[in-house]
């Protein structure tokens, strides 16, 4: 897939995404807003790979579907926003199946759309 068809299929996820009540209600304070500006976008980013790593990409992740707090991260609150919080809302919303390791690619689809929302986030 290339970075521009990636960056399609984010797009459209979004739209979907924003569609739902819950999944809507999501947006990233102003607190979270500086912390990105201080930290940069590489460093959140390597946040969000390691979250995802650790917490997601396990095929039956500890604590599956509350291992992703509500706040106190921007990548938590786009984990949420974008339903890249458990591997039961990857799998319903984003067709990654549940029960076997998350593989490199879709880890890196993972951090590009939780990356694409805070990024419009910060646009807002």
């Amino acid at each position: 897939m290339t970075d521009k068809q990636r960056q399609e299929t984010y797009a459209q996820m979004l739209v979907r995404l924003s569609r739902s009540n819950f999944r809507s209600r999501f947006h990233l304070k102003a607190q979270d807003k500086q912390y990105i500006h201080e930290k940069g976008w590489n460093t959140i980013a390597d946040h969000a790979a390691d979250f995802v790593s650790k917490r997601l990409a396990p095929a039956e992740p500890k604590n599956d579907g509350k291992q992703t707090p509500m706040r106190g991260h921007p990548v938590f609150i786009a984990q949420h926003a974008t339903a890249c919080c458990c591997r039961g809302c990857l799998a319903k919303w984003h067709g990654i199946p549940q029960g076997v390791p998350l593989s490199a690619e879709q880890q890196v689809y993972i951090v590009g759309m939780l990356m694409s929302w805070m990024r419009r986030e910060m646009e807002n």
